[in-house]
């Protein structure tokens, strides 16, 4: 499966005469796409601070009124999905409050949007940045608007990683240690990097088992006393067969990727897919909230 790449190196500045020529989009192969997704509690805390969401955006054109010998109907449709995983901390409520804000929020922002992006192409691709970071910033703001109100929220925070299917392609947008994964036969590869005191350690040469302890320590995310947060980008490409996993670390925490991408592989349905990578870390020992989006691509 081809390393995917960051927008950065997706599009390239756009003169005037190359507008048009990137303007519109190529035929390209259609996908459909399949969902399941569950979350659970775990064995040890009482609740629940994970929050995840999957979403079908619809644009639909009509033909009323013509003298063409078409007649009235519909011109096409076009879908695309958002689905968004985000595990919270604070403690107690205050975790479950921020990872349900940060959704919350986007669905605000989303709403008061002037354009969707439905398809993708380099014209789009130079906007994607820019349209991440205004949905990043916009989350971050609204987060440290509750915790300026009320002192006793300091500290709350979430993760978030998300992924917007645009037929083939598919963006996904990652803060803090929530993953994403793709299947492609029998390869599993994880997406995102992360963001973690731990996988800096590694990242500089450290061995995985000395710096255990350090590996919830949070090196980026939603909330904290940060003006500015970034977010991770990546771009793929799906094709039939393949499956994307967004979950929360209490899924990798408790299994192994080999024990993930069997299950991935073996299980046919969605749902059941979704349901069985629960199941599977409960009965590892549930240390933590379980959170996992599978996605299918056909």
């Amino acid at each position: 499966m081809a390393v995917p790449q960051d927008l950065d190196d997706t599009g390239k500045y756009l003169t005037d005469d190359q507008f048009a020529d990137k303007f519109f989009a190529n035929p390209q192969q259609q996908l459909w796409y399949q969902f399941g997704a569950q979350s659970h509690a775990g064995k040890v805390r009482e609740n629940n601070e994970d929050h995840f969401v999957v979403v079908e955006r619809l644009r639909v054109s009509k033909l009323l009124l013509t003298n063409l010998d078409r007649g009235a109907g519909a011109l096409g449709e076009e879908t695309t999905y958002a689905a968004v995983v985000a595990d919270g901390m604070g403690g107690e409520r205050f975790g479950e409050f921020a990872s349900r804000l940060a959704l919350e929020t986007m669905f605000d922002l989303a709403e008061k949007a002037t354009s969707w992006v439905m398809k993708f192409t380099d014209f789009e691709a130079q906007q994607i940045r820019q349209r991440v970071k205004a949905y990043v910033q916009g989350i971050q703001s609204a987060l440290q608007e509750y915790t300026r109100a009320d002192p006793a929220l300091v500290g709350m925070g979430t993760t978030w990683t998300s992924a917007l299917c645009l037929g083939p392609d598919v963006l996904v947008v990652h803060l803090g240690d929530s993953r994403a994964y793709t299947l492609r036969q029998e390869e599993l590869r994880q997406v995102t990097h992360d963001e973690t005191v731990a996988q800096a350690f590694i990242d500089a040469g450290k061995e995985p088992q000395s710096v255990q302890q350090f590996r919830h320590l949070l090196l980026n995310n939603f909330g904290g006393d940060k003006q500015d947060v970034s977010a991770q980008i990546h771009h793929l490409r799906l094709a039939e067969g393949d499956r994307l996993l967004l979950c929360t670390d209490g899924l990798t925490d408790m299994l192994m990727d080999d024990e993930i991408s069997q299950i991935l592989q073996t299980v046919e349905d969605v749902q059941q897919a979704a349901d069985t990578l629960v199941e599977r870390a409960l009965d590892a020992g549930g240390k933590d909230n379980v959170t996992v989006i599978v996605v299918s691509a056909g």
